[in-house]
């Protein structure tokens, strides 16, 4: 996955660790990656600006040029910007949670296993026609501190996360980028072109 360490044992939503290895990043992107816990599903597609899963889509903007796609691992997507020391995950998962968990639930089941966790802010914020908990954070997995921009959405029977994270000195000069593409961010129909 996306791990640089293979004694990092992060937690996924679905309850139990996983490892994975042949990583590129640190600590926290691992942990956050295996969290938003989607499994690798065939017939999935990726233009630039719409993902296609299964039984899931949604577009997002252009990528800001200092970033580049990583192996995504557990997530539909993820991103790196080098310049910023950050990493950037969008998760979908369909047919479980997506109804009867709250908003609260789910984004806090994405730190669970994290120590120290801070939050600055916590919000539920209209967010593609719905409402998504917004949360700002510093938090530690493994002893490795990072600071996240988590937004948890509910929509159609589906789950969306979309997670920015940095170390502290870098994270509020990379964060607009992440933002912007969080502005961006629609579902649209998992069937049309």
């Amino acid at each position: 996955m996306l791990a640089s360490s293979p004694s990092l044992r992060p937690p996924h939503r679905g309850g139990h660790e996983r490892r994975h290895g042949g990583g590129l990043l640190r600590a926290g992107a691992t942990a956050v990656a295996l969290l938003l816990g989607l499994p690798g599903c065939a017939g999935t597609s990726f233009d630039g600006r719409t993902y296609r899963g299964d039984g899931f889509a949604f577009r997002i903007a252009a990528l800001p040029p200092p970033w580049r796609p990583i192996e995504p691992g557990d997530a539909p997507l993820a991103f790196r910007d080098d310049e910023h020391d950050a990493t950037v995950l969008v998760s979908a998962r369909c047919g479980r949670d997506g109804d009867d968990v709250p908003l609260g639930a789910l984004t806090q089941h994405l730190f669970l296993q994290f120590t120290e966790r801070q939050i600055v802010l916590q919000e539920v914020v209209p967010f593609d026609r719905r409402e998504a908990m917004h949360t700002r954070l510093g938090a530690r997995l493994d002893g490795v501190a990072k600071h996240y921009d988590a937004w948890v959405l509910k929509k159609d029977g589906c789950v969306y996360d979309l997670v920015y994270l940095a170390p502290a000195a870098s994270f509020p000069p990379g964060l607009p980028a992440f933002l912007a593409l969080v502005k961006s961010f629609a579902t649209v129909p998992s069937d049309a072109d």
